[in-house]
């Protein structure tokens, strides 16, 4: 395989010179420049493009630290993110965590340790203020409301949307609420906000019929049988692909899923639609224009 001395020999030019073709460094004569080209060409040299970005400062890559991937939430997010990331010739280097602080931080060490020349947050594992040490290492972005100062984030307006959607069960004539939550409000804000608004929209909830640890379709038919006996009549459900199972297994309860997906629209559910694809499009935005804005996006509840 050939390299720059290579070049450098067949060329009659010395290594800085080819060095600098190969980076397109200004002030280098056309004549000279077209000769190396067609040498590289001749000799079928690829630049290496790992070590031309890190003589630039930079890897191409950024980091997306999430729990999971088989989660139809994080699905659509780390498809805006992809989708705005390929624009820019960037990578993506996924970073599950599972919930785990500790394994977090060896990502974000890795991030200290320039692995990465951003990182976007979906969901954190740890409290905010661990998160401020690490800041002067490049764009940290978040996907959920944070109120650092210094640092970006994209945010879907939960408290509202839920809200919205209890109340929309209310008024189909729910009277007996069940909810499908994920982790323990003991660790998730979001579990907290929602077991709060159920209180809210329906005084006489019963935390009993929170169904916990709920995550994907897999949980669905355990879930559907711990909601039929406790006859609930309307469910908040935390994925619609979720919803969609839970019906298939105990069809008589009013549903809300999230996100819209598909599946809603063919089973005829009605669903929260978050605009995730947005909101990663817009946290790589913030990464790559080193912006620190503080977004709120909008929501939909679709009503079926």
């Amino acid at each position: 395989m050939a390299n720059i001395r290579d070049i450098a020999k067949k060329t009659g030019y010395s290594v800085s010179t080819i060095s600098r073709v190969i980076n397109n460094y200004p002030y280098i004569k056309e004549e000279k420049r077209q000769k190396v080209l067609a040498v590289m060409k001749e000799l079928n040299y690829v630049p290496n493009k790992t070590a031309q970005n890190l003589s630039h400062g930079e890897t191409k890559n950024i980091g997306v630290v999430l729990p999971f991937t088989n989660h139809p939430y994080y699905t659509k997010l780390l498809s805006g993110i992809m989708e705005e990331a390929f624009l820019h010739s960037y990578k993506i280097t996924l970073l599950p965590t599972n919930y785990n602080p500790d394994l977090e931080k060896d990502y974000l060490d890795q991030f200290a340790a320039k692995e990465f020349d951003g990182v976007i947050i979906t969901t954190m594992a740890n409290r905010p203020d661990f998160y401020c040490d690490y800041l002067t290492y490049g764009p940290v972005v978040f996907c959920q409301k944070i109120n650092l100062e210094n640092v970006g984030c994209v945010y879907i307006d939960m408290e509202s949307s839920i809200h919205e959607a209890l109340l929309y069960l209310k008024e189909r004539g729910v009277k007996k609420l069940g909810v499908t939550l994920g982790r323990s409000k003991k660790i998730s804000q979001d579990s907290v906000l929602i077991e709060r608004l159920s209180y809210q929209v329906f005084p006489d909830f019963d935390p009993e019929n929170i169904f916990w640890d709920c995550f994907s379709g897999e949980d669905g038919p355990e879930a559907a049988e711990f909601f039929a006996k406790k006859q609930v009549d309307g469910i908040l459900v935390n994925s619609d692909e979720l919803a969609a199972v839970i019906l298939r297994n105990y069809p008589t309860p009013i549903v809300v899923g999230r996100e819209n997906l598909l599946i809603s629209e063919v089973m005829n559910f009605s669903s929260i639609d978050h605009h995730l694809i947005d909101c990663g499009r817009q946290a790589f935005q913030l990464f790559f224009q080193k912006r620190q804005d503080k977004i709120c996006l909008p929501y939909e509840l679709v009503k079926r």
